[in-house]
């Protein structure tokens, strides 16, 4: 196998070695594998031990696991396991790990030689940077041999603070399991546990796709950039229809849709150690998600990153200090012909306490900017600025709703190659009739302003030509009458203009201390009553 530049950027992230053109692990990890492969071990605590043994094989002994690590593995597989989980798990599910392992140099090798790398260089594995627009597709299986990987906790960790990479290997969610004992965190790692049963009694054999997705600054040269307070203030596209869900949770939306992480600029942010919020929750549930922390270095305010194609393994119960693994879940979406589960995920980081700095301008548009990033369907913007440059049409950038994304509503790569503009325009279109499913972004522990970030995500929906969005509203009081606001703000016909304009004269004035009423009850005073504060706004 040649070593490419795209191997090249991983294999320092990656626990192989590679010589004469091979990746192999050495030999003492061989023998500690098969070792494991066996199904002879019957603890937690041998079974660490077994990791030290993998860890000195590949010299990262150099490298110290959480403290308490050895401890929080004892604890979880000799007493919170049953004693007939543990024979099962041990004997049944450790060998296959395992031999899964063993597999690894094979399967990267397959995966660097597939035909779709040959033909689209960029989509195999390798360091996503920041700044670098890509996207990069994975078997589930070659996903669960990286996870694998994060189980024995054989990832090399030097180095990736420098790259402001996230953690990947598990030692410090079971490290905090032992040294701050909670339910929560008991529960967050039978939900890994449960992945791994399921993969090791049948391999899924589908395809999960990793994008990181870029609006670019104003001067940059490049054609794709964040809009600014002028454009946005100016522009006539229709607020797009919205749904609100008192109930329910954004992973059961039945329709197709965008489903959108809270996360943290660290994609997974605390799933890997003490957090259990609506991020770290998906990722438990979806432990596929986690493999993009091996390559997704942190996200700078233009950037977002979507997955598509993750698998739902679990059920649970309750959020935070309530989370509860609660049994199996049979994940029924359909798949693309790209063997791409119709699931979409998108990670957007909103400010993290902003105070009363969110209502400032350029804090405005930085929240705007970030969620019209993770919400813009991107085609060929090249052919698409051709084709309205043909037709002598003025050019709008953000009216045309482009993306650098695969993703269709048939999940189908395009080909930009034809010269047929009818076809071109039918497939843009094609992307768009997936709404967004969304919800209180940047309100809970990031502690925004919900209605704010409310109307900053349906206007980046609307702008994204987005036909609809989906808000659960999680029973937050503050947006009890968002239904209400909602249709009085559609039944006017407002464009993203009008809106984008209401809030900045708001926040403004909010910045100043002239009001300090919520931004609902300034739009909207005839619903909240008539109080001293309050002000008719209505242009007409």
């Amino acid at each position: 196998m040649e070593e490419s530049e795209e191997l090249r950027s991983i294999l320092p992230y990656l626990p192989l070695h590679m010589r004469s053109s091979s990746l192999f692990w050495p030999s003492q990890a061989v023998e500690t594998l098969r070792e494991l492969g066996g199904g002879r071990l019957h603890s937690g605590h041998l079974l660490f031990q077994e990791i030290s043994h993998l860890r000195n094989a590949l010299s990262l002994s150099s490298k110290p696991l959480s403290p308490s690590t050895s401890l929080g593995y004892a604890h979880f597989f000799d007493e919170v396991m049953s004693g007939e989980e543990s024979r099962k798990w041990f004997q049944e599910v450790v060998p296959v790990l395992a031999n899964l392992l063993l597999r690894l140099p094979s399967l990267l090798e397959t995966h660097y030689q597939n035909p779709h790398n040959a033909i689209f260089t960029t989509t195999a594995l390798r360091l996503l940077d920041s700044q670098q627009p890509g996207i990069i597709f994975l078997s589930q299986e070659l996903i669960a041999a990286l996870l694998c990987c994060s189980f024995f906790c054989v990832f090399p960790v030097k180095d990736r603070h420098v790259k402001h990479l996230p953690m990947i290997n598990f030692d410090k969610l079971f490290s905090t399991l032992y040294e701050n004992y909670s339910q929560k965190q008991e529960n967050k790692i039978w939900c890994i546990i449960h992945y791994f049963q399921r993969i090791s009694a049948k391999m899924p054999k589908g395809i999960v796709s990793f994008e990181r997705k870029v609006l670019h600054l104003k001067n940059d040269s490049t054609p794709i950039s964040c809009p600014d307070a002028n454009f946005l203030s100016t522009s006539s596209v229709p607020l797009c229809r919205f749904e609100v869900h008192s109930s329910g949770l954004i992973e059961d939306q039945s329709s197709e849709v965008v489903e959108v992480d809270f996360a943290d600029k660290y994609l997974g942010g605390g799933a890997l150690g003490w957090g259990c919020v609506q991020e770290e929750i998906r990722f438990m549930v979806c432990p596929e998600l986690i493999a993009g922390m091996l390559f997704l270095p942190a996200m700078a305010d233009n950037e977002a990153i979507e997955v598509v194609g993750v698998e739902r393994f679990s059920s649970y119960t309750g959020y935070a200090s309530s989370f509860r693994f609660s049994g199996d879940y049979v994940d029924e979406r359909e798949v693309d012909t790209l063997g791409r589960r119709k699931t979409t995920i998108v990670a957007i980081d909103a400010l993290r306490s902003p105070g009363m700095r969110q209502y400032r301008a350029n804090f405005l548009l930085r929240e705007i900017n970030k969620a019209f990033c993770g919400f813009l369907y991107q085609c060929k913007y090249q052919l698409y600025q051709k084709k309205l440059q043909e037709n002598g049409c003025s050019f709008a950038l953000f009216e045309a709703a482009t993306s650098t994304s695969m993703e269709t509503s048939e999940g189908k790569f395009s080909n930009h190659e034809t010269t047929n503009s009818q076809d071109d325009y039918h497939r843009m279109d094609q992307g768009n009739n997936i709404g967004v499913a969304t919800g209180n972004w940047g309100c809970g522990v990031f502690k925004g302003d919900p209605e704010v970030k409310t109307i900053i995500q349906w206007l980046a929906v609307s702008q994204a030509r987005r036909p609809f969005i989906a808000y659960y509203t999680f029973g937050l009081k503050a947006l009890q009458s968002l239904d209400e606001v909602a249709n009085c703000i559609l039944s006017e016909r407002w464009t993203v203009g009008d809106l984008w304009n209401m809030l900045v004269e708001y926040s403004t004035s909010r910045s100043k201390g002239e009001t300090n009423v919520s931004f609902f009850q300034w739009l909207l005073p005839s619903i909240y009553g008539h109080g001293s504060n309050a002000i008719n706004i209505w242009p007409w």
